[in-house]
């Protein structure tokens, strides 16, 4: 009877499991924890194992599993962003995206990143997304002080376009950013590198 009980259970974990992922949004992300009042570690392992060599999941690390996104043309791995917001959401680690994304997205780079990259309060590491891979890299807590908005994506830009693009930078940031923004990164001077920091201050002294 026990042996029996054993098998219902293996049977219906790997289903619980799948339920779950597929009421996520896209790109939640699935831990083996989550399970263990299901079954020992080795019996969720398994099944998550089953369900990734069945395609019905997706191994983006160690300990983390994704459901494929369904769609008349087929599935997809889900979309990197979504993957990213769930990762920090589960963590409670700051990750945004790369300088260079910032500094494109802000009009003070023509350049687009080949390889998709976000920059973390947490540790590096790598997400496996089908064929594609997402960097997630850790950086100074600096970088990160402001957030997601505008003025937080003006300081990863300038982090990495370095000291001698500061100044003619800062001119464009200073005409572009919503001035509430502006008043934001000019404010948090005292949290930056001193080359930031001067920069900022002589681009403020000019108005």
């Amino acid at each position: 009877m026990y042996a029996s009980y054993r098998r219902s259970i293996m049977n219906t974990l790997p289903e619980t499991i799948l339920l779950h992922a597929r009421s996520l949004p896209e790109g939640g992300l699935l831990s083996p924890k989550e399970f263990l009042h299901m079954g020992t570690r080795a019996a969720v392992d398994q099944a998550l194992s089953r369900l990734t060599k069945e395609g019905k999941l997706l191994r983006v690390a160690r300990g983390a599993y994704v459901a494929p996104v369904s769609s008349r043309f087929g599935t997809r791995a889900p979309a990197p962003e979504k993957v990213i917001e769930a990762l920090a959401a589960q963590s409670g680690e700051v990750v945004a995206p790369h300088g260079a994304i910032a500094a494109n997205t802000l009009g003070l780079t023509q350049q687009v990143p080949v390889r998709e990259v976000y920059l973390t309060s947490g540790r590096t590491r790598k997400l496996k997304l089908g064929r594609s891979e997402i960097v997630v890299k850790h950086v100074p807590r600096w970088m990160l002080a402001l957030g997601a908005g505008p003025a937080g994506a003006a300081v990863r830009a300038l982090a990495w376009l370095g000291p001698t693009h500061a100044s003619k930078s800062l001119a464009t940031l200073h005409r572009s950013l919503p001035s509430a923004e502006w008043q934001i990164l000019e404010s948090s001077r005292a949290a930056l590198p001193s080359w930031m920091a001067r920069a900022i201050g002589e681009e403020a002294a000019r108005w």
